[in-house]
């Protein structure tokens, strides 16, 4: 197909990058580790690595792991916010052979227990904030790990450490009682490992290097398996994207790389994490972004040039005021995912830092970019800009036909970073590939003359709140397992603060049943974002004449009469 995008690629930027130039992610950190051996590589609560302190630290996870019998592509979870131990796991688990499962380290224990049993994980790194999670879920002895390491968050800072883990578990009360009887410390593991030697992994590029869970086309959450080949050419065209802007204004030695967005995030790893190490660039680990004064404080430490995340956050951040006195002359890039860029939020953060917010698009079955506006915009285009090098996009109907210049279809994709498919279940990623190949996406968009692509509408039920995809079956699924609940169906409706928040119509079995005790319930079942901001009791839902839900009908209930929300 004639990539008519093409023509309006910045200059310097390549139709296609050579993907092939690393066997894997392995290589990429182990160059950067010689390469860049000094630099600083990571910081966190005032405390830096160094490449070569990385290097040395992941060594220990990676060798102590292989000494304890796992073998080469078993799993290996990671439940910890942006902290430095996050970055040490996943190179010292993917230099050790094993495939990193992120975990979203707020996830309740129903969450948690789905994702160690579809994985299969035989080892979990988890923060001891979250242990009591992980309790929980071994309590069922429906999960089964053969290794639990706890870690806390001042493992790695040295003596500061010993003040901040009194301050946590003894002023904040952030640490839970918890017993895991077996466990083994992070510090105790990096001890042992540094004892032992990495045996060099024999990976391939075909092999699998993530599990990065989400809901696919379905509420059911599976494992988009991401094989290094895949990962590592998202981090080559990604970068081959950035240069435009890195090229404008003053040139600097090393790219200091705000990490706000979860690492756990594929956008965050991809870019904050693995194309940080590929270009020697300087990650400021932000382990709490809600704590906007705190945010500000660390921003002020030093300049920063790259400033990746969501609608919410940049526009959380400008609400701050000692935010809005910092030094803006050195930001070079902000990237705009997740979930839709406002043009009011756009237009302001431009106003106050003299950057764009560039708007990208992708998916965690994509690892993650597939789209993006030009790093060197000017204004806000309202636009999810132009395929990737190495990318194709198609506009799709229902019976996989591209569809007209200008008119609405779904978006399919074809390129590198693509996975080849879900964890174990053939028969979803059947669903989700075209005759061709393509990879459907599941949004609606648009691609006007020039090869620029819009979203206009979502395929499937998906909600988008502040960036991360909540699924409608696994919202409902827990709430009609409440005793009071006959029925249900949720919905996302619009938020202004996080594009979208879930709504649940509820009609009750037990007419006792009120708001707050639903609302209690949800909260042992489902983490933050996924839980109902609205709540409202019906004597019944629309149907389909064999019985099945029509969501579409409510939202467009709420649509026509949004003051009811």
């Amino acid at each position: 197909m004639e990539r008519i995008w093409l023509k309006q690629y910045p200059e310097g930027v390549p139709a296609d990058v050579d993907v092939n130039q690393y066997q894997s992610i392995v290589q990429i950190f182990e160059e950067s580790f010689k390469k860049f051996a000094n630099r600083p590589a990571y910081t966190c609560m005032d405390k830096t690595m160094t490449y070569a302190e990385v290097d040395q630290a992941s060594r220990a996870v990676g060798a102590w792991l292989q000494s304890k019998g796992l073998r080469p592509g078993d799993r290996v979870a990671i439940m910890t916010p942006n902290v430095l131990q996050y970055p040490v796991a996943v190179a010292g688990i993917l230099r050790a052979g094993y495939v990193v499962v992120n975990v979203n380290p707020l996830y309740t224990p129903r969450e948690l227990e789905h994702q160690l049993k579809d994985s299969g994980a035989k080892a979990i790194i988890v923060l001891e904030m979250m242990a009591k999670t992980l309790q929980d879920v071994l309590a069922t002895g429906h999960v089964k790990l053969d290794h639990v390491i706890v870690a806390t968050l001042g493992d790695m800072l040295g003596f500061k450490g010993n003040i901040v883990n009194l301050v946590a578990k003894r002023v904040k009360k952030v640490i839970p009682e918890y017993r895991l009887p077996g466990a083994i410390t992070f510090k105790a593991m990096m001890s042992e490992g540094k004892g032992k030697t990495l045996k060099p992994a024999a990976i391939k590029p075909d092999d699998v290097a993530f599990l990065q869970y989400t809901g696919g086309t379905t509420g059911v959450s599976k494992g988009a398996t991401l094989l290094h080949r895949n990962v590592v050419a998202n981090v080559l065209q990604n970068e081959a994207w950035l240069q435009p802007a890195l090229k404008v204004g003053k040139q600097v030695d090393q790219l200091n790389i705000v990490t706000a967005l979860p690492l756990y995030h594929i956008f965050a790893l991809t870019v904050c994490c693995l194309l940080a190490a590929r270009v020697g660039g300087h990650s400021i680990l932000i382990t709490n972004p809600r704590d906007m004064p705190g945010f500000a404080k660390e921003l002020a430490k030093r300049p920063f040039h790259i400033l990746p995340a969501v609608n919410t956050l940049y526009n959380g951040l400008m609400q701050n005021a000692e935010f809005r006195k910092l030094d803006f002359s050195n930001l070079k890039v902000c990237n705009g995912g997740g979930m839709a860029v406002q043009k009011a939020v756009a237009d302001e953060w431009f106003k106050l830092t003299g950057c764009p917010i560039v708007e990208g698009y992708g998916l965690s079955e994509t690892s993650p970019t597939l789209t993006s506006n030009p790093v060197v915009l000017k204004g806000f285009t309202g636009t999810i800009g132009y395929p990737i090098s190495n990318t194709l996009i198609s506009i799709r109907d229902d019976d996989e036909k591209e569809v007209a210049q200008g008119e609405p279809g779904e978006i399919c994709a074809k390129g590198p970073q693509i996975m080849p498919g879900y964890w174990q279940r053939a028969d979803e990623t059947a669903k989700v590939f075209t005759k061709d190949g393509f990879f459907k996406t599941g949004d609606v968009g648009v691609m006007d003359a020039n090869g620029q692509f819009k979203i206009v509408d979502r395929k499937k039920d998906m909600i988008l709140v502040s960036g991360f995809n909540v699924y409608p079956n696994e919202v409902e699924d827990v709430v009609v397992s409440h005793p009071g609940v006959l029925e249900c169906a949720a919905v996302g409706v619009p938020d202004k603060n996080a594009g979208e928040a879930v709504m649940v119509f509820v009609v009750k079995k037990d007419p006792n049943l009120d708001e707050a005790t639903l609302r209690a319930y949800c909260e042992t079942q489902l983490t933050g974002y996924k839980r109902p901001k609205h709540i409202k009791f019906r004597a019944d839902l629309p149907k389909t004449n064999v019985g099945k839900i029509l969501r579409r009908a409510l939202r467009d209930e709420i649509t026509k009469a949004p003051e009811k929300v």
